[in-house]
């Protein structure tokens, strides 16, 4: 890291913008409507590759970091500086249950499902797992740095019903109707891993630089959890309120506030459990899930916050339509002038 870097990510004109933006997030959740409406575009240094040169690549990072820290200082647009290691990318937690990760020739990330029956899973020794403990070692290192100005982001920690897909493909799915126990025992493993994890990351890092994954996109103010909900289109409501929601809402108790969930695709069947689920303070939607926003937006409860990235049959001015700018954080760099 260069000698100026953490003086340039200490910078208290730095913080005050960071705080400033979070202040804003955090009124939203209070039910505020801030005017103009809250626009999220973040600046982030993201890896799935640093592997074994992971201290060089964060000292690399944040002096990447501190070389576009004045754009962090915009006004209109909320541009926090953040941090994001995520070895394996999805395939992260895969990777930690023995699962064999593999690098495609396209760059993305695929697992080799297990080859061992539902209802057998063994929890890992994440003490002595060589890549926990890499994360580990990662996480105090930029503790270390002391660069308060810089959000850290934890890798893809998931879900259990997208970690029990990836681990075993449609075989979990046909195991809630055959053998419904051998299901609730494995994602029980699950759940235990994940909430190990989360809670490693609450005690290490400052509570008011601890994001979830991607936060220049799904930043929330301090005190807020995340968990990917993409599979949960794979199944009913009934069986999801019966074999998941619990865990859900397990993993985003362990936060003071609560947290997110990252919708991808078709989840409707869903909302009278999320309705009802009193840690999801807020929904992320893109690609399909967001053209489903004014469903959610009028099903959902008001105190229930959206993070929407524009797409094809979700427009600006359609998003801002629907919500009026209410319980809104459009991801997206857009010239002040169409939000405000």
């Amino acid at each position: 890291m260069n000698p100026s870097t953490r003086a340039i990510l200490s910078a208290p004109d730095l913080i005050a913008a960071r705080d400033a933006g979070l202040a804003r997030l955090e009124a939203l959740y209070r039910g505020e409507a801030p005017s103009p409406v809250n626009v999220l575009a973040g600046i982030c240094c993201y890896s799935e590759d640093a592997g074994q040169n992971w201290e060089a690549w964060l000292d690399h990072a944040l002096d990447e970091l501190a070389s576009q820290a004045h754009s962090s200082l915009d006004p209109h647009v909320f541009r926090p500086l953040c941090i994001n290691f995520n070895p394996r990318g999805v395939h992260f937690i895969d990777h930690l249950f023995g699962a064999d990760v593999f690098r495609m020739d396209d760059g993305s990330w695929q697992v080799h499902m297990l080859s061992t029956p539902v209802g057998s899973l063994q929890r890992p020794d994440l003490d002595n797992h060589p890549t926990w403990r890499m994360m580990q070692q990662f996480a105090l290192a930029f503790v270390e740095r002391d660069v308060p100005a810089v959000l850290f982001g934890l890798p893809t920690i998931a879900s259990v019903l997208n970690i029990a897909v990836n681990l075993y493909g449609q075989e979990v799915l046909l195991a809630m109707k055959t053998e419904p126990e051998a299901v609730r025992r494995d994602l029980q493993v699950i759940s235990d891993v994940l909430c190990a994890i989360h809670a490693w990351y609450i005690e290490h890092i400052p509570s008011r630089q601890l994001q979830c994954i991607l936060p220049h996109e799904r930043c929330q103010p301090p005190g807020y959890g995340q968990l990917c909900g993409c599979t949960t289109q794979l199944i009913s409501a009934r069986s999801y309120a019966e074999f998941v929601a619990p865990h859900d809402d397990r993993l985003l108790s362990l936060y003071p506030n609560g947290g997110m969930i990252h919708l991808c695709g078709g989840h409707t069947q869903h909302i009278p459990t999320w309705r009802d689920m009193k840690s999801l303070r807020s929904v992320q939607v893109n690609d399909r899930a967001a053209r489903d926003l004014e469903t959610y937006f009028n099903a959902l409860r008001p105190d229930q916050v959206f993070y929407v990235m524009p797409c094809e049959g979700m427009t600006i001015e359609r998003i801002l339509e629907i919500t009026a700018g209410r319980r809104l954080v459009i991801q997206a760099d857009l010239p002040t002038a169409v939000y405000s």
